[in-house]
């Protein structure tokens, strides 16, 4: 799968009110299930951990998520580069592989 640099017209949550991803406390969970299932869930994320979005949910995580892989990772200097290169070493797998990881992440 390529990058898909179009992606914000292509995220599941454009078909509901996006105010719903910027909620706290244990709203947050619910919020985060809109991502679940998401094409550009791994774009989003990108977006937001590199221009250090602070409030809402993004590709799936919550702002206190998304700041503590910064805290462990600060040499980072261009996410998008990094997901897109795990992304397609994910998918350069055995078909077989590939296919029952994404079975066990459904389930």
């Amino acid at each position: 799968m390529t990058w898909n640099a179009e992606w914000v017209r292509q995220a599941a949550c454009t078909a509901g009110e996006p105010d719903r991803l910027f909620v706290q406390g244990a709203a947050q969970h619910d919020a985060k299930t809109v991502c679940m299932g998401c094409p550009v869930r791994t774009e989003c994320l990108a977006e937001a951990l590199d221009n250090r979005m602070e409030w809402g949910v993004w590709g799936g995580m919550t702002e206190r998520e998304r700041r503590a892989i910064l805290r462990r990772r600060p040499t980072v200097t261009s996410w998008r580069e990094l997901l897109e290169t795990a992304r397609n070493e994910y998918e350069e797998q055995d078909p077989a592989v590939v296919v029952r990881l994404r079975v066990a992440d459904a389930g």
